[in-house]
């Protein structure tokens, strides 16, 4: 691993570091920022996925989310969205290929060789960061926007015991419903739309939910509301009775003014779940 940059943030440091990647074959980039407790010892840890053409660096610029983590004495860890570099398959719509990596391991081609992104944010990376950092693996959630909020249901869905909390802003909520999902899907696993459940936060949600507290805010001027679907998540929540919240918020849209309103929110839901 190499470090790119470190900034006093805070009182605790943002930094930026790389690392070659087994899962995704190419180098990786990620922001990691720590909190002034982290020279003591262990601290819990937020991950943040981003959404459709963000890096690692969206997020960590854009959403204000320090601030909080460092009052809240909380890691905040800001991986890529997608495996990048030269031999990584690429297309030229923004919805596909390199900054849409849409957290799924790919099996059909050209994306197999290095669209693991499944492996890298629930394997691959914790391992790395946990090995590197004052990071206590045993509190953990997880967040995300858009394509990042799909990615952090279906994560902590499958993945039982690992994250205390999830939260999501206008995540895409019922992918194999949408254009948003339904072309990726098929690009990167093929036809068999059986095999595109496990990603699927609606469907998820009815056969398993989640074993802890769930946030989501929605804009509900949002410009991409048909392509969310966001009120099949609601549905399914309602229908298993799964604890949590579904807020719509009136006249916000898709865009980071959106998160950064409403992110000192999900940060206080998480470190009451992280410090319990």
């Amino acid at each position: 691993m190499r470090t790119i940059s470190e900034n006093k943030c805070f009182g605790g440091v943002q930094g930026v570091y790389a690392h070659p990647s087994e899962a995704t074959g190419c180098e990786m980039t990620f922001g990691l920022f720590l909190p002034a407790e982290a020279a003591q010892g262990p601290v819990p840890v937020l991950w943040y996925l981003s959404g459709l053409t963000c890096t690692h660096e969206n997020a960590m610029t854009k959403a204000g989310a320090q601030k909080w983590a460092a009052e809240a004495g909380i890691a905040l860890v800001f991986p890529d969205t997608s495996p990048r570099g030269e031999g990584v398959a690429n297309d030229p719509a923004y919805d596909l290929g390199q900054g849409a990596g849409f957290y799924v391991n790919a099996t059909q081609d050209p994306w197999a060789p290095h669209f693991k992104m499944w492996d890298y944010v629930a394997e691959e990376l914790p391992r790395i960061v946990t090995a590197a950092f004052d990071i206590d693996e045993d509190r953990q959630a997880i967040t995300g926007h858009s394509m990042g909020g799909h990615g952090a249901l279906t994560l902590a869905m499958r993945l039982p015991g690992r994250f205390r909390s999830v939260s999501a802003f206008a995540p895409i909520a019922n992918p194999t419903a949408s254009d948003w999902g339904r072309k990726q899907f098929t690009a990167y696993l093929g036809a068999d739309e059986g095999k595109w459940l496990d990603h699927d936060a609606t469907h998820l949600m009815r056969e398993l939910g989640f074993d802890g507290e769930v946030l989501i805010d929605q804009g509900a001027s949002d410009q991409f509301l048909d392509l969310l679907r966001p009120e099949a998540l609601s549905q399914a929540m309602a229908a298993r009775r799964q604890p949590g919240t579904f807020r719509m918020q009136a006249g916000y849209d898709h865009s980071y003014f959106f998160v950064s309103t409403f992110i000192p929110d999900h940060i206080a839901f998480h470190a009451e779940a992280l410090w319990r």
